[in-house]
């Protein structure tokens, strides 16, 4: 074997390592960076939290050592922001890995898990319990209120899915983005026509805030159930994530592979939408979290699922609950909308990600 050839086998290899290290570095930063935000969570606030306070309530709670906290500290930390911090971390990672999934699934840049029409479907419930009253009425809507909005948001997605199949075990992903817009579009105008025509200022406020998104009410059986809920899906994306890589290169390849298009196609997408209608009726709705951080990971380590998937997860999560830090902290006495800190957040960033690939894009004409 001659030198050159020596090289040229290497040179694979070499290329391999590089892109391995640049994975695991953005894996470990995004760990890293979620740690740091998490910590922050707990100690920033209306009340300070020291550093040291804060570790002394975890260690104590997780029962590794005696330490002296006042029972004040230990409310805040452990029953308060804990299971805000979870709560959010939770949302932000199964949105970011669901849109990770369906922007693949439907060859859609522009894909997120509200694509499917599911939050559009959640306001309906949760409009149907704040402006009708339907099953609940006083003390008892704030308890109806999460049901309804799950039953909403479950029926548009099968709706959704319904349309997207056409009577068929076929579903592309043209069909099921049309098919969602469609949903959603129904749904928005029969929330609009509720809250204008039906509803009082105090209903339209109450929606609004709804729509919002919020995880200030967070306790921990709801942190324990969004978690339960983004490691599920985010186990379900992994155990695809061979797959996936493959349907990144188009139905036909996928199916030359040994994919079975259909049939995966219709398990992620109905995980997608088991677990948005899972995340949105605890939360509300969150936008920009699912349609940005994936196109942030793969502009750091490429488009392999294998890492998109838990480096999603790990961006998303630190992204909620920094977003959730922000909402809780720039005004005194006052929580903006968590919703209102990711769109603001996310809007910017993702004209300048559509004004790089514009400027990048092959001519027209030209095949990408």
């Amino acid at each position: 074997m001659t030198a050159a050839d020596r090289t040229r086998t290497r040179t694979p290899d070499r290329a391999r390592d590089r892109t391995a290290a640049r994975s695991a570095a953005v894996l470990a930063a995004a760990a890293v960076a979620l740690l740091a935000v998490c910590l922050l969570g707990l100690a920033i606030g209306s009340v300070h939290e020291p550093p040291r306070v804060v570790a002394d309530v975890l260690l104590r709670r997780l029962g590794l050592g005696d330490h002296h906290v006042t029972l004040l500290d230990d409310q805040i930390v452990w029953q308060l922001r804990l299971p805000r911090v979870v709560g959010a971390a939770a949302t932000g990672a199964g949105l970011a890995v669901c849109g990770a999934v369906l922007q693949t699934l439907t060859g859609n840049d522009l894909a997120d898990p509200y694509l499917l029409g599911i939050s559009d479907g959640a306001a309906v419930g949760a409009v149907t319990v704040l402006v009708l009253g339907v099953g609940a009425s006083g003390a008892a809507a704030a308890g109806a209120l999460p049901v309804a909005a799950f039953a909403g948001a479950l029926l548009a997605a099968a709706l959704v899915m319904a349309l997207a199949g056409a009577g068929s075990w076929s579903l592309s992903g043209t069909r099921t983005v049309l098919a969602g817009v469609a949903v959603g579009q129904m749904c928005a105008a029969f929330t609009s026509f509720v809250v204008l025509v039906l509803g009082d200022r105090d209903a339209a406020r109450g929606v609004m805030e709804w729509t919002l998104g919020s995880v200030a009410g967070v306790r921990w059986h709801t942190a324990l159930f969004l978690a339960a809920v983004a490691v599920t899906g985010t186990a379900v994306a992994l155990a695809a994530a061979r797959d996936l890589d493959a349907f990144a290169f188009g139905e036909t390849a996928a199916r030359s592979f040994g994919v079975p298009v259909e049939r995966l196609r219709w398990l992620l997408v109905g995980t997608c939408a088991l677990v948005t209608a899972c995340l949105v009726t605890e939360t509300g709705v969150i936008g920009f979290v699912g349609l940005v951080v994936p196109h942030v990971v793969r502009l750091l380590c490429g488009p392999g699922h294998a890492v998109l998937l838990p480096a999603s997860a790990l961006l998303g999560a630190a992204l909620l609950v920094g977003s959730d830090l922000l909402a809780r902290s720039v005004l005194p006495d006052q929580e903006i909308p968590v919703g209102v800190i990711t769109a603001g957040l996310g809007a910017p960033f993702f004209a300048a990600l559509l004004r790089r690939r514009t400027r990048t894009a092959a001519p027209a004409g030209a095949r990408p």
